[in-house]
């Protein structure tokens, strides 16, 4: 098997964090000890920041934080990044590459069934590839003109129009579903059929999901009988939870919640850093942001270093590179200081029209602080700023239409690897933030085709370069992922991108 490594190394975490909690007994813990063949005791409620709107992860929400923890759950990968990024096979037990990397071949493992009990054969790794990409959602981005096809029945072929040492990595986003799924069943995800450790028992979007052991699963059946995951969107009823012990595992905690979680004897507490970074785009295609030096001068004009001391003092750290450092083709960049006056100036000198007000969105209820604060800050300068928080549904269709002038989200990168980020989101073909570089998509093409590491990295630095320089977007910070935990948990691990795997967990005491 042609090895082309993956960067890991250090511990990661919080991506954009995950979903939420479910509620069985006020005030009792939900974990239960003993032993219980039908599933009934053994139960784990688990509460994140995002909530899980669709189970299709090849639809519009297919890169979402909710929708990918749900996947991983329910359905299976060819591959999947271990906590360190390295890969690990999941339904494909080995892959290779052709002399330059433009051809991979991945054999199935044959003893993979789906959760009704039908063989996973490249027939279904086939289909669910063609419905990615007929769905043309996010994660199909990661494979512009790429074909795959089946030569036998646990053999696929996928073919890159140029060389890709980055597809086993980008795999990690793509998971398998039967093959007589088309891509405008939606009734099919009510209660799929997957390949995953768990099948779904009741699913309300954006509300909850409530898991049990796949009995047909092909690896170590899960330990828990029930997993439940409920969007709780306040955080204090969210902490609240955790206390009285309703809820289990909570992440994505604020820095200034920490300290009392710290204090509490029945919890474990944990921060790791992560593979994301706040990301704040541009919409350059508008006429006030079309100019690099008003995009930079707003940059400019926002205290980020000061922001962050206030309000992420343990999980954030100042971002020097539009990916994070554990990220393979990260490269610091020269930090943008704050300098208010000089930005008025600059603003003033390229003709910026002050009277704009600036529509700034953003989804989930914990980053209202961070944007407020940027508000103020621009506010400073005399550049006025609608802040629109938005449900995470809506959010993802304004983002795709381009329908706002600055754009904040937690980005991540969770195949540790910059093609699935620089290389997906910054090409003129993306069209995800209205910029357009012919030099960058050069440099993104050759990075993304090298089969030299070292190359890639050079040339994903480069890119950077170019991002950074023309303030594509503001990257004000490196995240850090907070999770608190039940002790009686064993076997729990904080996850690099805020996507916990509950198949391994089980519970030790009450």
């Amino acid at each position: 098997m042609t090895k082309f490594r993956v960067r890991g190394g250090m511990p990661l975490a919080m991506l954009s964090a995950a979903v939420a909690t479910a509620t069985v007994l006020a005030g009792c813990s939900t974990v239960t000890g003993g032993n219980d063949p039908k599933g009934a005791a053994n139960r784990l409620t688990a509460a994140g920041t995002y909530a899980i709107e669709s189970l299709d992860p090849h639809g519009a929400q297919g890169a979402s934080t909710g929708t990918q923890f749900a996947g991983q759950a329910i359905f299976s990968r060819l591959v999947r990044p271990k906590p360190d990024g390295s890969l690990t096979g999941d339904l494909a037990k080995s892959w290779r590459a052709n002399d330059d990397a433009s051809e991979w071949t991945l054999t199935l493992r044959e003893d993979a069934t789906f959760s009704d009990g039908k063989p996973v054969t490249a027939n279904d790794v086939v289909a669910s590839f063609k419905r990615m990409m007929a769905l043309d959602g996010p994660n199909a981005g990661n494979f512009p003109d790429y074909t795959m096809t089946a030569t036998s029945g646990t053999e696929v072929v996928i073919k890159a129009p140029a060389p890709d040492a980055a597809i086993p990595g980008k795999l990690g986003l793509f998971y398998v579903i039967p093959a007589d799924v088309k891509p405008d069943d939606t009734k099919f995800f009510d209660k799929p059929v997957g390949s995953g450790p768990f099948t779904v028992e009741r699913y309300t979007p954006g509300e909850a999901l409530v898991l049990v052991p796949n009995k047909k699963y092909w690896g170590k059946r899960a330990e828990l009988g029930q997993v439940t995951i409920r969007n709780i969107p306040e955080l204090s009823a969210r902490l609240t939870a955790l206390r009285t012990g309703e809820v289990d595992v909570v992440w994505g905690i604020p820095d200034d919640q920490l300290p009392a979680l710290q204090g509490e004897k029945r919890l474990t507490v944990k921060t790791v850093p992560s593979t994301a970074v706040f990301t704040m785009w541009f919409n350059s295609s508008t006429r006030e942001l079309a100019d690099a030096k008003v995009r930079r001068a707003l940059w400019q004009a926002v205290d980020f270093e000061t922001i962050i001391k206030q309000l992420y003092p343990k999980t954030g750290t100042l971002a020097d590179a539009p990916v994070a450092p554990v990220v393979l083709g990260h490269a610091a960049q020269s930090p943008v200081g704050h300098d208010p006056k000089a930005a008025q100036a600059a603003l003033k000198a390229a003709g910026f029209d002050f009277s704009k007000k600036l529509r700034l969105q953003f989804a989930n209820a914990e980053f209202r602080p961070f944007i407020q604060a940027v508000a103020s800050d621009l506010a400073e300068i005399g550049v006025k700023v609608d802040a629109l928080e938005k449900e995470q549904a809506v959010f993802t269709e304004d983002l795709l239409a381009l329908k706002w002038d600055v754009n904040f989200q937690q980005l991540a990168t969770p195949t540790f690897d910059a093609a699935s980020n620089l290389g997906r989101l910054y090409t003129c073909a993306a069209k995800r933030n209205g910029y357009c570089d012919s030099k960058l998509d050069g440099l993104l093409a050759a990075a993304g085709s090298s089969t030299d590491e070292a190359e890639r990295v050079k040339l994903y630095g480069r890119a950077s370069e170019i991002i950074w320089r023309d303030a594509v977007g503001m990257f004000p910070m490196a995240v850090g992922i907070a999770y608190a935990w039940n002790g009686a948990l064993e076997g729990f691990t904080p996850d690099p991108s805020g996507l916990p795997d509950f198949s391994t967990v089980k519970i030790t005491g009450s």
